[in-house]
């Protein structure tokens, strides 16, 4: 763009500063940031962070968000703002959503709640400001991955019928021991929450629901056994754009093997009515809390041709943390903040209006835009199979 955008980041959390330090740092867009938290101190230090730790020079500012209302230090941020990147938590998603439709704002979420989402569809459904929802790494990257990998199949095989559609993402660390597998690396709410919450999936080319953990498989990559099975929200609104097109659709989230089972075990014990937030005090009590991670990423497309050969395409990925100017990053950081930052750039240089749920993306400008290329081009293995 040759002209500088004012992008206002809501939420200077772990995320919120990634998106701040990569967008500074990067020739993506030419902004001026403003990056806002509910504790003023918290995002002025921030603000600083991104300024130290960036190899370019870049407008940093940090501003408060009230907890409630529309203060006056917001209004001036909001007045100007070409663009609100919402890294706030899933609950407060309509609120920002609400100051981007009144300070025509184009807006970008990363929040996979439900209820949120559809509140947010129906205040800005005739928007004439972008509101792309969804849009970081699962829910996000690997639908339009998914995509991609689907326009090429069909594009090389115009005689085939796509029978499955598979979507997998594992947020992990290197190392785990016994009995539960796993270490967290990011929210651990909403691990616990995607743990027990009904996934969307396609079943004979209608959309249908299967419950969390119901569907337990195996999988190697890169030589490496993992186990896998469905949580919710990361297939964003893929089921309803194939539905009709493709038989099966499913995204599952990667563990080491062994995992899903304790936490079987552990909902087995759970208060039926509360079996979220018990799960997740079980979980505290017994799972550490570890920086450096781990993003393992898989996506296929299979079908047949009209021989009855059976043909796949399919992508593997591993992301490790990254240095970004002089400060590291978590892979889950570098992970979610890409994708958010690939559709603020899409939506300010394009004429995108209203709702943008991730089939609207074009993928092959999403995937070969700048902010995916920094993070996912060096950690990518594409396969065509013939069975």
């Amino acid at each position: 763009m040759l002209d500088r955008s004012k992008v206002i980041i809501a939420g200077a959390g772990g995320i919120g500063r990634a998106v701040g330090l990569i967008l500074a740092d990067s020739p993506g867009i030419d902004a001026e940031i403003y990056i806002g938290d509910m504790d003023k101190s918290v995002a002025q230090n921030i603000a600083q962070w991104i300024r130290e730790g960036s190899s370019t020079v870049c407008p940093v500012e940090g501003f408060e968000i009230d907890r409630s209302t529309l203060s006056n230090e917001m209004d001036y941020v909001f007045h100007s703002g070409d663009i609100l990147l919402d890294c706030l938590p899933g609950d407060q998603a309509p609120r920002m959503a609400s100051y981007a439709l009144k300070y025509n704002m184009h807006y970008v979420n990363l929040t996979e709640y439900v209820r949120e989402t559809e509140e947010i569809m129906q205040m800005a459904a005739q928007s004439n400001k972008a509101f792309v929802l969804q849009s970081g790494l699962a829910p996000g990257y690997i639908n339009i991955l998914a995509h991609k990998l689907y326009k090429d199949f069909t594009r090389d095989f115009q005689d085939i019928s796509v029978d499955a559609i598979k979507m997998r993402v594992g947020a992990l660390t290197r190392h785990v021991e016994a009995p539960h597998y796993y270490a967290f690396t990011w929210s651990p709410v909403g691990v616990a929450t995607e743990y027990n919450n009904d996934a969307y999936v396609l079943r004979n080319g209608r959309i249908t629901t299967v419950p969390a953990l119901s569907g337990t498989t195996s999988r190697i990559i890169d030589g490496i056994s993992y186990e896998e099975d469905y949580t919710s929200g990361g297939a964003a609104d893929l089921p309803q754009f194939f539905e009709g097109k493709v038989s099966s659709l499913d995204y599952k989230t990667i563990r080491y093997p062994g995992h899903y089972n304790w936490v079987r075990e552990q909902l087995a014990q759970c208060n039926q009515e509360h079996k979220t937030m018990e799960l997740l005090e079980r979980m505290l009590q017994s799972v550490p809390f570890l920086d450096e991670d781990l993003i393992v990423i898989y996506a296929s497309v299979t079908g047949r041709d009209r021989n009855g050969q059976l043909r796949q395409y399919e992508k593997a990925q591993s992301i490790s943390p990254m240095t970004v100017g002089s400060h590291r990053l978590k892979a889950i950081q570098v992970t979610t903040a890409a994708p958010m930052l690939e559709a603020a750039r899409i939506v300010l240089k394009s004429g995108y209006q209203g709702i943008v749920l991730q089939s609207r993306l074009d993928p092959d400008d999403f995937l070969s835009g700048p902010f995916i290329q920094q993070v996912f081009r060096q950690n990518s293995k594409s396969h065509k199979v013939d069975a």
